[in-house]
């Protein structure tokens, strides 16, 4: 049985108090919503924090706001399965529910955040194992080691982002809440993220994500279409977020990013290019040989490696199948989302 190591554990009372706490132990402290990411890396020893900050208690970081036509702010200590069942969410941020819907399972959704699940720490096969595991084989450049595993020459960590929800979020262009020790401050996920395995979000050791902000609900559509080996519990290898805004028939906006295959939500940039302005109607031979076309340039920037479950190279194979899939789901007409398949 792997045990917890020996830790402080405080629960302030507010998201200001935990900042507090956080600043005044440095390095040493680390925040816990749901704990369905730290604890499990504090028993493989991965992370051994000397202090935990638990948010159980700061109500402020709780609830949502807002409506549709203006943009929700949701706090970061709501639970995914909050989110799944929110009937206000299921009806104006379809593709979002489905996204918190197919993390995990019921029971981790329960305890899980939407804070956390943004935040979530990247995997890799090397990095996910127990210290003795590990220590066996040596360590990793992300925990304890100097060589990364997966690509033994690179200078860098090839660790996952494997956040279902991360890649759609980006996708509709949300932003996030930081509060740290010098008041707030409001960032673009698409600004949040970067293409490391270490250091993966840009914001300060101190700094607490308190809110979620969804963007005003202005005729766009969006979908998440995730890959994995079962149909529920498994980790995405392959995790495709995309939103569309159409002008009658014309594509007015899109944005598609790729999860599970990289350090980061990868833009699929050359497949945007392709079909910003192209006329797209569903269930049409022409537009699909367009999408599929287009869906087809995300090949070459999904990094899909040998560190995640199921054979990389099919992964990346993949990756336009469900690039595809995803925009499909966006046009009008289309049928909305009932599944939790990919």
């Amino acid at each position: 049985m792997l045990r917890l190591p020996k830790f402080s554990y405080h629960r302030p009372a507010s998201g200001a108090e935990a900042v507090r706490i956080v600043a005044a132990h440095g390095g040493e402290a680390r925040y816990v919503a749901g704990g369905t990411d730290l604890y499990p890396n504090m028993k493989r020893r991965v992370q051994r924090p000397g202090h935990v900050v638990a948010l159980s208690r700061c109500q402020d970081l709780r609830g949502m706001r807002g409506e549709a036509r203006s943009g929700v702010t949701i706090g970061a200590m709501t639970t995914l399965s909050a989110i799944e069942h929110d009937p206000r969410l299921r009806a104006e941020y379809p593709g979002f529910v489905h996204a918190a819907s197919v993390v995990s399972t019921p029971l981790l959704r329960n305890m899980g955040t939407i804070g956390g699940n943004l935040l979530l720490d990247t995997r890799c096969n090397y990095y996910d194992q127990s210290h003795e595991w590990r220590e066996s084989i040596d360590f990793c450049k992300k925990c304890d080691g100097s060589t990364c595993w997966v690509a033994p020459s690179s200078p860098r960590c090839w660790a996952v982002q494997s956040s279902d929800t991360v890649p759609l979020l980006c996708a509709i262009d949300a932003s996030v809440t930081l509060l740290g020790a010098d008041g707030e401050r409001r960032v673009p996920l698409r600004a949040l993220y970067r293409d490391d395995g270490i250091d993966f979000v840009q914001k300060r050791h101190e700094e607490l994500l308190t809110a979620l902000h969804l963007p005003a609900t202005n005729g766009w559509r969006a979908s998440y279409r995730k890959l994995r080996r079962r149909g529920s519990f498994d980790f995405p290898v392959l995790g495709v977020g995309a939103c569309l805004s159409m002008d009658g028939d014309r594509v007015a906006e899109l944005d598609v990013r790729i999860g599970g295959a990289g350090s980061w939500p990868i833009p699929a940039q050359k497949t945007v290019e392709m079909l910003r302005g192209a006329v797209l109607r569903f269930d049409d031979a022409a537009s699909d040989e367009l999408i599929r076309a287009a869906a087809q340039e995300a090949y070459k920037p999904t990094r899909a490696m040998d560190n995640t479950d199921l054979d990389a190279h099919w992964r990346k194979k993949m990756a336009p199948v469900f690039v595809a899939r995803a925009i499909r789901d966006c046009l009008p007409g289309a049928p909305p989302r009932r599944d939790v398949l990919g």
